[in-house]
């Protein structure tokens, strides 16, 4: 009924299962409809959705395997699987190693290791560190935790371990022994100086090279079995090691298969044949030797055979194997090559011989150092011996080439055994073995087409191996039930015994191959038939083949039929080697190590045998006869023999130890990286017995969990009356009721165990609860949001309507105030338009009236002015024509006078003419005239007296003619003037008239002319206002361009800045980024340093413990110098004890050589220490030169600014003397051009032109005023870059100059930018001179296109940008004004203060003694200085470098005053003092013998003094004896949680401080060193004895700090003395230096913070994994999922688990005691952060690790316990304390396992999101990613591929997980204490009652 019940409820519809398959061995279908009891068949759907018929097997009925839950599928152990079978594992192994990339999985108590064909990432030291001290099931499978399982279990149960890894060729064996044995030598690491761990390591690359070799399978095979001992001391640390070998593939020297290699060695010798010292091997490339090219195929890819002889080399010295024995080897591999190669010929059928002088035995011969004669008589001939004589017998060529390639395996076999030999004596140890841990590197089982002699052994191994497994398995499953008190009931596994016995039992295959080796005619064939006849019907595991009677099969393991042929068993079992040759070689005098490999057995160390001393063991001696005996002895035994002799010694070491296993899984035959074939990997998992243990753990109760994990898991199957107090009753009962069979589970003491299938039952009934519980909450939800949605649709309606009526209504009442309006507006709407038509009307008629009226006046007038003008017209016409026929008629009558005239004239002249001739006429005339001479005589005389008085007159007129004729003269000249004129112009008069008539017809062409010039002036016109909108047009988009172009160089301009910001934030952050390197360099190795003192002092109390010190004379060092090291750490209170004494004769008796090594490592230490101190140094400097060298670069970048404006200013006056020499041009065009019509002087275009070039002069001279200011700006500007010392926001524009190299490079750029500005885009074309001339020149000039290129709109924009400049200018004025009146006021204040503070001080030194007034005026004088120092410095810091230096020479003059007068004051107080002790002694006398040269007022000074010295001056004296006690109250025995409550943090620091001022006080060097010293050993000694006390780490800690603050606050130095008091600085040491010795204290510091660190994470470290992932914050938010064997950490709270409070506790509880013990803040917030990177860190690490904390459900937690973690920062005022960002990698994660992981939106997401993490990280994590319920999703292996690709361009470290290890740099910030030294008070309890206060 319970079946039946079963199969409805798993073989439903929907139900998925697995069916057999050819090619994928098994496949998935889903079940279309349920199966009923009684079916035949099954319908089932393949997944690429076929649809098929499954029938069942009529006989077993058996149905097809269940498929496990989606959630249980890629599970880390097999065994946590539900149904248990043999597809359930493969499909989990597959989707593992395919889809997750996870090579690990667990199967109960073996490791399951499939090979990747890649090299991965996960083999590193912070994996190592991870698994280190972690349970097997707590983290993911992984070799290391193997390997820590049986390191762990070795320490606990004191018992031997084994790590047995099998698996077959090419399945990855080699490689996981050598990170098992890696993982030893890193953890355990080793006692002596020798590095045993090392040579461990270094033993696999020598162990390859010569015993693996390439096959078809794999590339790095072993051809050998190994077992290596790993042997530990007490204290589990590596001390030796010891390695087994079995059965070497020798015949692989001399023959290798297709596409396989010889063993690795050779080629690494022919690789590297051109070495100079293996001239002498003659080597060559592989493919000349026959031993090395049979395979065809001499390369691996990616292997550089060269490189691999390098490593094997390097190896071979580390392990002590000189370079004489390593080229003795390579001779012996170089000449079995040549011997490979000799070349043995036919004599005839029975002989044969080899040819003279062969080159290949000649260099055989010389490499092994015999004669050539001998080895080539012997390589063809035998010895035969009888009981009397000796025969020689010839060979024929085949046995010679069988003898010959015998001899090369033979000696290749010696070599083997002899490097084993010396790699064990390299790995033995002088101390004593407890314990060791065995790995076995052994073949798995091989089946090849031909199977010989070493694929028997080598399978009869595994038949043992398996047998162990099978028994080990089934006692474990029997100790869990007897444990757990299960009843037991017999378990039917399958026993591989009768197959053992087939082989090794009596009258088995390998009695009856050696009894048919010791027969004389035995051979392979007559072997073959005894095995026919005795075991062919006996036994059913051994068979015969049909077509073969020279071959059987055997039935091994899992039903694996091997076929083995037996052609060449005896042979090999044999061994035999012709003993003639052996002897040649050992006659051999040249060459010691071939002696040495073929000596007796006496001599030799045989290579599975017991090495003298290793473990404490030792050997019995044998005497050499009986050693040769048994030599002779063993010498017999056959191969098949000996294995199993060594193979039952290896079985009964496993049996006595704990064994490991480690199955190696081959995922395919063709070498493909994660490429992963069923059909091979299921052969592979039944032959190494995975799916027996899945077989044996099926057949009993697979299925196991605690009680409280089930009541977590399965609360939701229980209802509320069901759940108990006890929580196992309450499991009983209701598995009672779930599970009706009681077959099906058990109950334990601890556990309930169940059956194969039960878990996915209940699981089911689980996932339906919830299924059904989810339906009811999505019914619930889903109502209510509708009803929800529902109501606020109701309610929104309603609202609705409401305001719809609301607006009808106020439509309505609108509608009716309109409709009224509109008819009031009607009415005066019409009467308005009536009123205007009428007004229009009448203005009409009373227009037209008008314009009519106007008309006909118009008309009238015009007829009158036609009359009129008529009028005048005929009276001008009439006048016109009188007067010419007027000046006709006169000009005609004055003609004819003229012709009278001259006629009337002409007869009177020829009268004459006729009188003239006639003698009477004469003499009338001279009658005449002599009447007239007397007449003329008497007038003469009247005359005379006449003439006298107009003398007179003429002197009067002579002024008044004078000006009379200067003005006829003009009047002359205009006559003249006008008489030429009216002669010019009488000459032109007829020319005049002829041109006015030509004159008059030009009239008519030219006024058509000119209509025609209007038209095209017109035109013109409208063109150019055309281009003129288009120039405007053009010009928008210039500016618009302009400002997109500023904006863009703005922008531009800012990202530069962005980006130089960035990039000085890089720098800066890579300069501390340096620095923190460099300081965590020097602390690592302070901590280094720490460690080998603390060696060292082991050391040294172990000497003493066991050495006993001789009696004698102690003789101290007289020569010790007083000027002791900073570093040097050995008290001088530590010499003065008797067990200090004790210890240095003890330490007389120590080794020396281990002494001076150990002395040689610290000198080396210090000196590296002082190197890393000089380099820190000098990264600081560098810092420092870097901040300064910014400062340089951006004052070069601002002179290049200036030198940019300059170039700028010289631009502009190039452009403004081009410009004046335009318009000088102009000028001079315009004036030599005036004699024309249109361009003539006082034209109206002339004036314009002026008027425009004026205004050009005035623009220029306004430029002018402009380039002035700029210079004076620049100036300015110049000026205020002196007096700025660094800028917070650099402008971008000088940041993009500053990119300029040089000048040139500055002048380029400005050129090109000219350019720029220069194109056509950018400016408009200038006005030629010509073009504007043949403006003005034409006809009609356009004067307002003049302007049309807009000078006068840029004149107007320049003398605006001029004005708002001189604004600008004038507000910066008034500014500056306003600044320097109010600085002005403020000095004056200063001065007032100043005067007053004077007058105070003066008045205050008038009342203080003599001696007081000097000191404090030069104290005053020094305040002063330095106040005004610092003023200068604050205001003009480049100003005051003089002051600076001036200041500072005042200063140290007035400080050596100072001084002086304080050594003055100092000899005058000790006079003081002896003077009045003798005036004590002697009276009164002594006043007279005062010296003359001391002062009067001597004796009166000693009143002062004492009452000066009775003050406290924060001084404690202690005698010199008393330095022992005071270290030892103060510091070795005090109570630190006393000390922390009661007093004031950091006293003892205090006290120690007060005591070394008053040994700086008295000037005691030596008191001042042994004080520091002692408390510098004395802090070291209680750390060493108490470092494991928080409280006692992190007070010292805090007094450290206080003491190295004191140091520094009062040690003088200005950068820390400014910030103490005026009573504080009275306290500053005056005599020491102590500089150094703060750098020593500073390294103590740094050492007790590291310890403080190390002793935190001690205390934390257990609780992070349990408080952080496995406790259930939030409870109920994950499910526990079922487990495996391998059971992991319980994440339910049980008692003593840890939890988020606890580590919240713990936190609180290191901040609080850090804060009374007065830690400095700074350093505990350094402290606070270092803790938060533990959690993080070791968080993150286990969370990568550990498939089960990869949930959604789990990254809620880690997101809830981090922000706890951040609230706790916020309650302590933590939060700018970096800790947060440390724990950023952490949140990442958590958010990577809660965000969706599906598209490629996803994916982009998480990539932006994610940056914390590394792309390993972010990947491991999403393949880890695994489902607690069915309702979430699995991560696609696509999606996974898109994070990879779009993560692939990431720069970062490949790493995987976090430096849980790394220690942030600490820094120790100075922090002053304000605390006044002297009031201070030691209270009693400190029993320190021998300090005196001073």
């Amino acid at each position: 009924m319970n079946m039946n019940r079963e199969l409805e409820y798993m073989f439903v519809q929907c139900a998925r299962v697995w069916i057999p398959d050819a090619e994928e061995v098994w496949k998935s279908a889903e079940l279309t409809k349920d199966f009923k009891n009684g079916d035949a068949s099954l319908q089932l759907m393949l997944e690429d959705g076929t649809s098929i018929e499954h029938k069942l097997d009529p006989k077993t009925k058996n149905l097809p395997y269940l498929r496990n839950p989606d959630i249980l599928v890629g599970e880390n152990d097999l065994t946590a699987l539900s149904y248990l079978h043999e597809p359930a594992v493969l499909h989990n192994l597959k989707v593992r190693f395919i889809d997750s990339k996870l090579i690990y999985t667990y199967c109960g108590i073996v490791l399951v290791a499939i090979n990747p064909y890649e090299t991965l990432g996960i083999y590193g030291t912070d994996i190592i560190n991870a698994y280190s001290g972690q349970n097997m099931g707590d983290m993911d499978p992984h070799i290391f935790a193997v390997a820590e399982e049986a390191y762990k279990q070795m320490a606990r149960d004191e018992r031997n371990q084994s790590i047995i890894v099998s698996g077959e060729s090419g399945a990855g064996k080699t490689v996981s022994a050598k990170y098992a044995m890696r993982y030893f030598a890193t953890v355990s690491g080793s006692t002596s100086e020798a590095n045993v761990e090392q040579k461990v390591l270094a033993s696999n690359p020598i162990m390859e090279a010569i015993g693996n070799a390439k096959t078809t399978r794999n590339d790095n095979s072993s051809r050998f079995g190994k077992y290596i001992e790993i042997g530990f001391d007490t204290r589990y640390r590596i001390i030796g090691a010891n390695m087994r070998t079995y059965l070497l593939e020798k015949s692989r020297v001399v023959f290798q298969a297709d596409e396989e290699r010889n063993y690795h060695i050779f080629y690494q010798l022919c690789a590297s044949s051109h070495l100079p010292e293996f001239k002498t091997l003659k080597l060559s490339s592989a493919n000349d030797f026959l031993y090395t090219r049979q395979g065809r195929s001499p390369v691996i890819q990616g292997v550089d055979d060269t490189k691999e002889l390098s490593t094997t080399r390097n190896a071979f010295t580390l392990l002590g194997i000189n370079e004489s024995y390593q080229m003795g080897l390579f001779q012996v591999l170089a000449a079995i090559l040549h011997l490979g190669n000799v070349e043995i010929k036919d004599r005839d059928s029975d002989s044969s011989l080899i040819p003279p002088n062969n080159r290949h035995l000649t260099a055989f011969c010389e490499l092994v150092g015999v004669t050539y004669q001998d080895m080539s008589q012997w390589l063809c001939h035998r010895k035969l011996k009888t009981a009397t004589e000796t025969y020689v017998k010839t060979l024929p060529r085949l046995q010679a080439t069988n003898a010959r390639d015998a001899l090369a395996k033979h000696i290749y076999a010696k070599l083997f055994n002899w490097i084993v030999e010396h790699v064990n004596k390299a790995l033995i140890t002088n101390i004593k073995q407890h314990s060791f841990i065995g790995v076995l590197d052994i073949y798995g089982f091989e089946t090849f087409e031909i199977n010989s002699f070493e694929q028997f052994c080598i399978n009869y191994a595994n038949e043992k191996l398996q047998q162990q497994f099978n028994m080990h398995v089934f006692k474990l499953e029997q100790e869990e039930y007897m444990k757990e008190q299960i009843p037991w009931t017999l378990i039917d596994f399958y026993d591989n015994q009768p197959c053992i016995n087939l082989i090794e039992a009596k009258m088995g295959i390998l009695d009856l191959l050696d009894e048919e080796c010791k027969m004389p005619k035995g051979s392979d064939d007559s072997w073959a038939q005894k095995l026919y006849n005795t075991h062919l019907k006996t036994c059913s595991l051994f068979e015969k083949p049909r077509m073969s009677n020279r071959a059987f099969i055997i039935q091994h393991f899992a039903d694996k039929q091997v076929e083995y042929q037996c052609e060449g068993f005896l042979e090999k079992n044999k061994d035999t080697v012709n003993e003639d040759q052996i002897n040649v070689l050992k006659a051999s005098k040249k060459f010691d190590l071939l002696v040495e490999l073929f000596q007796d057995e006496e001599k030799a160390t045989s290579p599975t045998g017991q090495v003298p001393g290793t473990g404490g063991r030792t050997r019995l001696s044998i005497k050499p006869d009986k050693g040769r005996d048994k030599s002779s002895k063993e010498h017999k035994k056959t191969v098949g023999c000996q294995f199993r002799n060594s193979l039952q010694m290896l079985m009964d070491t496993l049996n006595a130890t704990t064994p490991h296993y480690v199955r190696c899984i081959k995922p395919n035959d063709f070498k493909l990286a994660f490429s992963f074939d069923p059909k091979r990997a299921v052969q592979q998992l039944r032959a190494c017995g995975v799916l027996e243990t899945i077989r044996i753990s099926a057949a009993g109760f697979p299925s196991r969990w605690t009680y409280q994990e089930f009541f977590s898991r399965y609360r939701v199957l229980m209802k509320q009356k069901d759940v108990l107090s006890d929580k196992k009753l309450t499991c009983r009962n209701v598995l009672e009721k779930l599970v009706e069979d009681q077959d099906k589970y058990q109950f334990g003491k601890t556990k309930i165990f169940f059956r194969a299938g039960q878990v996915a039952y209940l699981e089911k009934l689980r996932a339906d609860k919830l299924r059904v519980a989810c339906i009811r909450i999505q019914k619930t939800i889903r109502c209510w949001l509708a009803r929800k949605k529902y109501l606020r649709k109701r309610s929104a309606a309603i609202t609705i309507q409401r305001f719809t009526r609301g607006y009808q209504a106020r439509c309505l009442a609108k509608f009716m105030r309109r409709t009224q309006a509109a008819t009031i507006i009607q009415k005066y709407q019409r009467m308005y338009v009536e009123r205007k038509r009428y007004r229009q009307k009448q203005a009409a008629a009373l227009v037209m009236q008008t314009i009519l009226r106007a008309y006909m006046a118009r008309q009238k007038y015009q007829g009158l002015v036609r009359e009129h003008n008529a009028v005048i017209i005929q009276k001008r016409v009439r006048g016109w024509l009188a007067r010419c026929w007027y000046k006709r008629c006169l000009v005609s009558l004055v003609y004819l006078q003229c012709c009278f005239r001259r006629m009337k004239a002409r007869r009177e002249l020829k009268k004459l003419k006729i009188e003239a001739r006639s003698v009477e006429h004469f003499k009338k005339l001279n009658k005449g005239m002599e009447n007239k001479i007397m007449q003329l005589q008497r007038r003469i005389d009247e005359q005379s007296k006449d003439n006298r008085s107009i003398n007179e007159k003429l002197v009067s007129l002579e002024t008044s003619s004078t000006a009379e004729r200067e003005r006829m003269r003009g009047e002359l000249s205009r006559l003249r003037g006008v008489e030429e004129d009216a002669k010019n112009k009488g000459n032109q008069v007829t020319s005049l008239l002829e041109q006015l008539e030509k004159l008059r017809k030009e009239l008519s062409s030219t006024q058509k002319e000119k209509k025609t010039i209007e038209d095209w002036a017109q035109t013109y016109r409208d063109e150019m206002e055309k281009m003129v909108s288009e120039l405007k047009d053009q010009n928008c988009s210039l500016k618009k361009e302009k400002d997109d172009l500023n904006r863009l160089i703005q922008e531009q301009s800012q990202q530069m800045t962005e980006k130089m910001a960035r990039a000085i934030v890089e720098k800066t952050q890579q300069l501390e980024t340096d620095l923190n390197e460099e300081r965590s360099r020097y602390q690592n190795l302070l901590t280094e340093h720490l460690r080998l003192e603390e060696k060292y002092d082991d050391l040294k109390e172990t000497m003493v413990s066991s050495n006993v010190s001789k009696p004698g004379h102690r003789r101290t060092d007289s020569t010790h110098s007083s000027n002791e090291s900073e570093y040097t750490y050995n008290s001088e209170y530590a010499e003065l004890e008797e067990g200090s004494r004790a210890a240095e004769d003890v330490t007389r008796g120590m080794d020396t050589s281990l002494t001076l090594k150990l002395q040689k490592r610290l000198t080396e230490l210090e000196q590296e220490k002082q190197s890393l101190r000089n380099e820190l140094e000098n990264r600081e400097d560098q810092f420092q030169r870097a901040r300064a060298r910014d400062d340089v670069e951006f004052k070069k970048a601002r002179g290049a600014e200036l030198e940019y404006e300059s170039l700028k200013r010289q631009e502009l006056e190039s452009e403004n003397k081009k410009l004046k020499h335009d318009l000088v041009e102009i000028r001079r065009s315009l004036l030599g051009n005036a004699a024309t019509g249109a361009g003539a002087p006082g034209s109206p275009a002339y004036k314009v032109v002026l008027e425009q070039l004026n205004a050009s002069c005035e623009e220029l001279e306004v430029r002018k005023e402009e380039v002035l200011i700029l210079r004076s700006q620049l100036v300015s500007q110049k000026e205020a870059m002196h007096h700025k010392e660094t800028m917070t926001e650099p402008s971008a524009y000088v940041e993009d100059v500053s990119k300029l190299k040089d000048a040139g490079e500055l002048k380029q750029a400005y050129i090109g930018l000219k350019d720029t500005n220069r194109s056509p885009r950018f400016i408009r074309k200038p006005l030629e001179v010509s073009d504007l001339l043949s403006r003005l020149r034409s006809a009609a000039p356009d004067f307002h296109k003049l302007n049309e290129d807009g000078e006068l709109w840029l004149v107007n924009q320049g003398l605006k940008e001029t004005i708002r400049l001189l604004e600008h200018q004038l507000q910066t004025q008034r500014r500056g004004y306003d600044s320097e009146v109010e600085s002005l006021r403020g000095e004056l204040q200063n001065v007032k203060e100043e005067n007053n503070r004077q007058q105070q001080l003066l008045a205050q030194n008038l009342q203080l003694p003599p001696e007081a007034r000097i000191e404090a005026s030069l104290q005053h004088e020094i305040t002063r200085l330095t106040n005004e120092n610092l003023e200068l410095l604050a205001e003009d810091p480049t100003a005051s470098r003089e002051a600076r230096v001036t200041i500072l020479r005042r200063m140290v003059d007035l400080m050596e005053q100072l001084e002086k007068q304080d050594r003055t004051i100092r000899k005058l107080k000790k006079q003081l003092k002896v003077y009045s002790k003798r005036i004590g002694e002697m009276g009164a006398q002594t006043e007279g013998q005062t010296s003359p040269g001391q002062m009067v007022d001597e004796p009166i000074h000693p009143v002062n003094i004492p009452r000066r010295e009775k003050d406290f001056q924060g001084m404690l004296e202690y005698k010199k004896e008393d330095e022992l006690k005071l270290v030892k109250n103060l510091i070795l025995e005090l109570k630190p949680r006393g000390v922390a409550v009661n007093l004031i943090p950091g006293l003892p620091a205090y006290i120690l401080f007060m005591c070394l001022r008053h040994a700086d006080y008295v000037n005691d060097d030596q008191k001042v060193r042994t004080l520091l010293t002692s408390t510098i050993n004395s802090i070291k000694k209680i750390l060493k004895k108490r470092g494991d006390d928080f409280e006692t780490v992190s007070f010292w800690l805090s007094n450290t700090c206080r003491f190295l603050h004191c140091l520094k606050q009062y040690s003088g130095d200005e950068a820390f003395i400014k910030h103490n008091t005026q009573r504080q600085n009275e306290h500053i040491l005056s005599n020491f230096d102590l500089a150094e010795y703060r750098q020593v204290i500073s390294d103590l510091a740094i050492q007790i913070y590291q310890q403080l660190i190390k002793c935190m994470e001690n205390i934390l470290q257990p609780m992070i994994v349990s408080g952080m992932l496995e406790h259930e914050t939030i409870q109920g938010v994950s499910g526990v999922k079922p487990t495996g064997l391998r059971k992991r950490t319980s994440s339910i709270v049980d008692e003593g688990t840890y939890t988020l409070d606890s580590i919240l506790r713990q936190l609180s509880a290191f901040h609080s005691t850090m804060c009374q013990h007065g830690t400095d803040p700074e350093l505990i917030k350094q402290v606070v952060k270092q803790q938060f990177y533990i959690i993080g860190a070791v968080t993150l690490n286990n969370l990568l690790l550990r498939k089960d904390m990869c949930s959604w459900s789990k990254g809620m937690q880690i997101r809830y316990n981090v922000s706890q973690l951040e609230e706790w920062l916020r309650d302590k005022g933590l939060m700018t304390c970096g800790a947060k960002e440390t724990l950023e990698p952490l949140i990442q994660a958590a958010q990577l396992l809660q965000v969706k992981k599906k598209t490629d939106e996803d994916a982009e997401a998480i990539c932006s999101m994610c940056l914390a993490l590394t792309t390993a990280q972010i990947v491991k994590v999403l393949n880890l990613y695994t489902p607690v319920n069915e309702f979430e999703e699995r991560v696609s292996v696509a999606f996974i591929r898109t994070i990879q690709t779009r993560l692939r361009d990431r720069c970062e470290s490949p790493q995987l997980l976090m430096d849980t290890k790394m220690i942030y740099p600490v820094t120790f910030p100075f922090n002053p204490s304000s605390l006044a030294l002297e009031t201070i008070q030691i209270p009693s309890s400190l029993n320190l009652s021998f300090l005196t206060r001073v």
